[in-house]
């Protein structure tokens, strides 16, 4: 037996600055996908995937049943039948390798669970956020809920406040457009929780916390209007910017071997890079408005096209 599909997901904008109620816009990323599988498998992912989701179990038991509640008679039963979660979605880079899990175990096993098939009010939404972000803490130790959010709904998700979400329609995609969206591949693994807390520690001093609320979420937040209006030369300018705070502020999740790539993209204009999620590692969220000459200038590192205007 195989379950639904539940897909990756891409933070466009509002990493770090969703933590602190900022905008964020996240999009479903198709490329890569998971479902629970029920069917005999030695293999030791499949061996490995089964004990994680038993530790699981063991916490989602610890969840406020106020908030959610699960058939854990069920969802028991089949972890001794040696479900796992099969999965092309990779882990530690920043695509929502455990959203999409979490999205598929909420699916299967939650009862009284709200279904992306009935009218999902402002108010359901933000309670599916809320059980998402409680799930995901399991993985993260803190989750804005967003990422299982995006995967179960399949759908994309803009963020205006804690309070306020809503699926948005983001602009069709040029097929013959020179720009483009692109993820570049690390070639490193990355654990959010103790980037998470380096960005908190540093959220105490408050010359950081002015960068942050006149500098990077202010960017990001135009971003984001420009995106979904198709603005796209008003985009790519404070694309730039934000590339630019990001390498003076946040250069701790920026993997090393990656700084001197992040600067020659701002000198030459011809492509810009952003943390995509946490960052660290895993995949480098990249904007380019001229496709053939960045991939002519990353031709060293493994490059995927997400979007193109």
């Amino acid at each position: 037996m195989k379950g639904p599909l539940f897909y990756a997901k891409i933070l466009l904008f509002g990493e770090y600055g969703i933590i602190k109620d900022s905008k964020a816009l996240s999009i479903p990323y198709n490329y890569y996908k998971g479902a629970l599988r029920m069917d005999y498998n030695t293999a030791e992912t499949a061996v490995q995937s089964n004990e994680k989701l038993h530790d699981f179990a063991k916490y989602l038991a610890t969840i406020d049943s106020h908030l959610v509640q699960f058939d854990f008679d069920r969802l028991t039963s089949d972890l001794t039948k040696g479900m796992y979660f099969d999965s092309s979605i990779p882990q530690g880079y920043g695509v929502g390798s455990s959203g999409a899990l979490v999205a598929a175990i909420y699916d299967r096993y939650a009862l009284e669970k709200i279904t992306v098939l009935e009218n999902l009010t402002h108010t359901k939404l933000t309670k599916l956020k809320t059980i998402f972000a409680a799930m995901e803490s399991f993985f993260h130790g803190k989750s804005s809920g967003l990422d299982p959010l995006n995967s179960f709904l399949s759908l994309p998700i803009l963020i205006h406040s804690k309070s306020k979400i809503e699926p948005t329609g983001i602009p069709s995609q040029s097929q013959q457009g020179k720009a483009a969206i692109f993820l570049l591949d690390s070639g490193m693994t990355s654990k959010t929780a103790p980037l998470v807390s380096i960005f908190l520690d540093n959220f105490e001093a408050p010359a950081f916390r002015k960068m942050m609320k006149d500098e990077f979420i202010a960017i990001s937040d135009r971003c984001i209007e420009h995106f979904l209006s198709g603005n796209i030369s008003s985009l790519f300018l404070d694309v730039k910017k934000l590339s630019s705070v990001v390498l003076h502020h946040f250069s701790p999740m920026i993997p090393k071997l990656f700084l001197s790539i992040w600067k020659k993209g701002l000198e030459t204009n011809a492509y810009y890079l952003k943390l995509c999620g946490s960052g660290g590692g895993g995949y480098i969220l990249g904007f380019t408005q001229d496709l053939p000459k960045a991939k002519a200038l990353l031709s060293d590192h493994k490059l995927e096209v997400v979007y193109t205007f």
